[in-house]
């Protein structure tokens, strides 16, 4: 293995199992519906950074809408719409939103997409129109970077394109790409320092270092752990993922949260601290483990230099893991449950957290909540936290 990946790492504790009720102290809590109009498969939810009034809604066949936070009453006119000119079978789809760190104070008002383009994944920068805040200028579409998702042979599997933007405390764009599908990662792209899929990407979007190469409009931050290596990818920050289905930054630390969405017999939760590097380097072990297993499971495997997941469960639990976030809002109700990050299971719709204590997990807990199905967890300008579901549903996270 190359010599830019970490060969010592943090040994993770085994978390506690969750209690039947959360920890004695906490509030209880309930989901507020808050759309007025029917959304088709959510996927994701964000706002720029300072707009406490608006909620941008991802949905999988290529629009982002925008709901009034207070009401929950969309705008008249969609911020995006690229129905009909993406890949949206299977897993594939407008997957991502990431509005840049200065966009309120950037006159070009610049946010970044991930979607899926007939056998690749795009990431592409837009601008806002200069005549309507809440509509997006589809003529400033600028290719990012392009990542090709097909097998030697040209055939392309439609699951595991994960799809997570979003920019860390040191102002790059994080993107989190899932292995190209298939079962048990046939090609081994999650291991391979050569291909950019089963990996967390960090790119400098300020600066362009390929100016010669039209897919490649972005800078390699100097830090990243690979740069300088032959035959390697250098956009790479962290290996080893299978499907990482919407990591976050703890805004209150910087701590870097990775769910990961497991094969036969483990969903997992990483972990990484600001303090630690927050993944830089990391190898968090697919296709060699899943979860805190060899896999396949009947193979012999070696766990030296991977770092293990700091939660996992089996599939008697649940079957598909839904990261979220570290609640750091300001409700006044809620102020016990800051540094407390909350996860959900696609298939058993149940919502979990778990707070991270000098790298230990401590009050692990299953909240008495039923959303359904839930495809991904949401935060706003302000912190607060909601839960969107395969239905159409999007709930925020309330004190009863």
């Amino acid at each position: 293995m190359q010599a830019c990946l970490r060969t010592q790492t943090p040994v993770v504790a085994p978390a506690p199992a969750p209690g039947a009720a959360p920890p004695v102290g906490v509030p209880r809590l309930r989901l507020e519906p808050v759309n007025t109009v029917s959304l088709n498969t959510p996927l994701f939810l964000t706002a720029p950074s300072g707009d406490t009034v608006r909620l941008f809604v991802v949905e999988k066949g290529g629009v982002v809408r925008i709901l009034d936070r207070a009401t929950g009453v969309a705008r008249p006119t969609l911020f995006l719409d690229l129905t009909g000119q993406i890949a949206t079978a299977g897993e594939q789809g407008l997957l991502g939103l990431a509005f840049h760190p200065n966009f309120a104070q950037n006159q070009n008002r610049f946010f970044y997409v991930y979607v899926s383009v007939a056998g690749f994944t795009e990431i592409r920068r837009y601008q806002v129109s200069n005549t309507d805040p809440d509509r997006a200028d589809p003529s400033t579409s600028t290719l990012v970077i392009r990542v090709d998702q097909r097998l030697p042979d040209g055939s392309l599997f439609t699951n595991h394109k994960a799809g997570w933007l979003g920019f860390g405390p040191d102002g790059y764009l994080y993107a989190a790409l899932g292995d190209g599908g298939g079962g048990g990662d046939p090609t081994g792209r999650g291991q391979s320092l050569d291909s950019l899929l089963g990996k967390m990407l960090r790119l400098d979007v300020n600066n362009d270092q390929f100016p010669a190469d039209p897919a490649r409009n972005y800078a390699i931050p100097a830090d990243n752990p690979c740069v300088g290596q032959a035959g390697v990818a250098e956009e790479i920050w962290s290996i080893g993922l299978r499907n990482p289905w919407r990591p976050s930054f703890d805004r209150g630390t910087g701590d870097f949260y990775i769910a990961d969405v497991g094969q036969d017999d483990r969903e997992e939760v990483n972990i990484s601290t600001a303090a630690d590097g927050a993944g830089r380097g990391i190898n968090y072990g697919w296709d060699v483990m899943e979860g805190s297993l060899c896999f396949p499971s009947n193979a012999a495997c070696s766990s030296t230099g991977l770092t293990l997941p700091a939660v996992e469960y089996d599939h008697g639990s649940g079957c598909s893991i839904t990261g979220g976030y570290v609640y750091r809002g300001s409700a006044p109700a809620l102020q016990a449950l800051r540094g407390t990050y909350f996860y959900g299971d696609f298939c058993a719709g149940f919502v979990r957290s778990f707070r991270l204590v000098s790298g230990a997990v401590t009050e692990h807990a299953i909240w008495p909540l039923s959303p359904g199905n839930i495809t991904s967890f949401g935060e706003d300008a302000a912190g607060e936290l909601y839960i969107m579901t395969s239905g159409g549903g999007l709930l925020r996270i309330m004190p009863e």
